[in-house]
């Protein structure tokens, strides 16, 4: 490869891992495997190695890793959260081993499994935890203390403390609880979590510390960052102290001496993945003595005392015996792969999601075939390419009608997914009924998959509207609920008639339509008759609504099964209006804010509200038209665009005086 063709090649890379990294860091939601991002992170390294000229600042190898997110206060780590140098070969890892033995004396290495969560700080004063914050970019992470502490294994105070301690730790998802959230996301039609990392770093991130706590996270302590009051010689020495404290350390790490016994140690650890509740990507290999660390030293990325062996996924192949189609809550028509059972990162496989039909056919997936499956992620099985195809055997086509109804399916334009029309199929039922009592929809207390399942199955609901003219009397015989237990939900269910319109909308599970696109509606419309007669340029006049969204309302509650139901839920005396929070002063009434970086005292949706009680508007967007620009710490591109057009920037502290003066 000639210069040039490097260059472009870097290029390509850098904005590919950018691309990857922002996903994976920023929203949680990885659209590559880990192995797939580490091979590219490895070939720009190789490349910048050979021309070190197209070695910008900027490059993903420059950075430590992670991201300084903005959702909470800002926490400068007094000792940097480093990330250790990650290898993919036991050369690479003997080669380390020599390095170490050939600077120190006789040097012993703890080797330890590597967590996949996502890293985090604790910081004790006189034994009280005082403040817990994420690695973010190693210099500066999220104060994430209130969230920390619905983790019931983190000790709050520590007995016969140091002076001041602060520790790392990795948060993760346990396996169990990953895959009952994944469930529960799938039964309310959103997107699952792709992994445990992922689902760990979306729950800790949570501003409502309740959902956090609900996630069920956990916590292994890895490393003593700083410690007052209290000296260790090893590595193996602090983690021993710290799990007299009653934190939860690493599980399952060995000193070894000689490289034989590291490497025999790192494959041990990987066979015995199956084994472990929580999730693993590698073994971490470590100079034990902390002295001879310093000898060792630091790069500004990584130390030289530590290698992370990274283990590549298991890929096995296996025969396909059959390509069922399911249908989920909003129709979606989903083909799901069956094979032979295999066994892959410690768990029998039969089964993985196909996606869509362009997925089936680009990679001429046969039933029949010979495939190939790995673990993404080590939790859920995907097919990755098919090897051989069956003798006589034909493309897959999904069917053109609903497998379950028979109604002829449907693909909206611009979309790949092949989708059931029919609203009144059964198998949306469940999941529609499920989606309509949830916390965020009418949020009827008692009413989750299990009792709902068997309110179905028991054939007493076979719609939404069936809730409100259950009787004490059916339930209370069901198995599982007693006269006390009848009479609760009877009650909640009966408290969720006085839901908010906006509820309601969001409950009949409308395409495109979420929670905040349902509030806009009603604020505009303010009654359920008056959304029913709107047509789709009314409805996509509201902002940030656009004719998609707009003809989704108009098609779905125009569907007569929809029109059946709103009718059956006004008779049961479900509310059918919206009230606007509202102070009754509209003195902002025409004014048009714009919020932007972190408000010192107030969360932006709090912020929003306040404004709206006043008669005025929150854009997302600043323009000459905006009014007001409502300016906190970390303010970016809303800021320099308002100050380039002239708009009026105040403060949080300005915002309240302004709803203090008379109107």
């Amino acid at each position: 490869m000639n210069r040039n063709d490097a260059e472009k090649k870097v290029k390509e890379l850098s904005e590919l891992l950018q691309k990857y990294s922002d996903a994976y860091y920023l929203y949680d939601n990885p659209i590559v495997s880990d192995y797939e991002f580490d091979m590219l992170m490895q070939e720009l390294k190789a490349l910048e190695a050979e021309y070190p000229e197209l070695v910008l600042p900027t490059s993903p190898t420059q950075r430590v890793g992670g991201y300084a997110m903005n959702t909470f206060e800002k926490v400068e780590h007094a000792v940097q959260m480093a990330s250790l140098q990650d290898v993919f070969s036991f050369d690479e890892v003997r080669s380390f081993v020599e390095k170490c033995v050939a600077t120190l004396d006789s040097p012993e290495f703890s080797v330890e499994p590597k967590i996949d969560g996502l890293s985090v700080s604790l910081e004790y004063e006189n034994g009280e935890l005082v403040r817990a914050s994420t690695r973010g970019d190693g210099f500066v992470g999220e104060n994430v203390t209130a969230n920390i502490r619905t983790i019931r294994t983190i000790p709050e105070k520590l007995r016969n403390a140091p002076q001041f301690l602060e520790v790392r730790g990795e948060v993760y998802m346990p396996l169990s609880s990953f895959s009952e959230l994944t469930e529960q996301q799938e039964l309310n039609g959103e997107t699952p979590f792709k992994n445990p990392r992922n689902a760990a770093a979306g729950s800790l991130r949570q501003k409502d510390s309740k959902v956090t706590a609900k996630r069920k996270l956990d916590m292994f302590v890895f490393n003593v960052q700083q410690v007052r009051g209290v000296e260790f010689a090893s590595h193996t020495e602090s983690l021993d102290y710290l799990k007299k404290l009653g934190f939860k350390t690493v599980p399952d790490y060995k000193c070894c001496k000689k490289y034989e016994e590291i490497e025999a140690e790192i494959i041990r650890i990987g066979q015995s993945r199956a084994e472990f509740s929580f999730d693993i990507d590698g073994a971490v290999v470590k100079v034990n003595d902390l002295e001879q660390r310093k000898t060792m030293g630091e790069t500004a990325k990584t130390p030289k005392w530590a290698v992370a062996y990274k283990y590549p996924p298991e890929e096995k192949e296996t025969k396909l015996l059959d390509i069922e189609v399911n249908v989920g809550r909003t129709g979606a028509i989903t083909p799901v792969a069956v094979f032979e059972p295999i066994l892959l990162a410690g768990t029998s496989v039969s089964r993985a999601v196909l996606h869509n039909q362009s997925f089936i056919d680009e990679k001429d997936i046969r039933i029949g075939d010979t495939i190939v499956v790995r673990k993404a992620g080590e939790i859920i099985p995907e097919v990755l390419r098919s090897v051989a195809h069956a003798e006589d055997s034909v493309p897959f086509r999904l069917p053109e009608v609903c497998p379950v109804c028979g109604t002829p399916s449907v693909r909206d334009e611009g979309e790949s997914v092949l989708r059931c029309p029919n609203g009144q199929c059964p198998a949306q039922l469940l999941k529609n009924l499920i989606h309509f009592a949830s916390r965020n929809a009418m949020n009827i207390d008692g009413l989750g998959e299990a009792n709902m399942k068997l309110f179905v199955d028991k054939e007493l609901v076979k719609s939404p509207a069936d809730l409100y003219s259950l009787e004490k009397e059916q339930i209370s015989v069901l198995e599982g609920f007693g006269e006390r237990s009848a009479e609760k939900l009877i009650a909640a269910i009966d408290a969720s008639k006085n839901a908010e319109l906006d509820r309601l909308v969001f409950a009949l599970g409308i395409r495109n339509i979420g929670q905040k696109a349902a509030t806009l509606l009603c604020e505009k419309f303010g009654d359920m008759d008056s959304i029913l007669s709107a047509d789709v340029e009314d409805i996509s006049s509201i902002e940030s609504f656009g004719d998609i969204m707009a003809e989704s309302v108009v098609t779905a509650l125009r569907e007569e099964h929809n029109l059946e139901l709103i009718a059956r839920l006004r008779d049961a005396g479900v509310n059918m209006t919206y009230t606007k929070k509202s102070t009754g002063d509209n003195r902002f009434a025409g004014v048009t804010f714009v919020l932007t970086g972190t408000l010192p005292t107030m969360k932006r949706d709090d912020a929003k509200a306040l404004i709206e009680s006043f008669g005025g508007k929150v854009s997302g967007s600043v323009s000459k038209k905006t009014g007001y620009v409502v300016a906190g710490e970390e303010a970016g591109s809303k800021l320099t665009k308002a100050q380039e057009l002239g708009v009026r920037i105040i403060s949080e502290e300005e915002l309240l005086e302004m709803t203090k003066q008379e109107g």
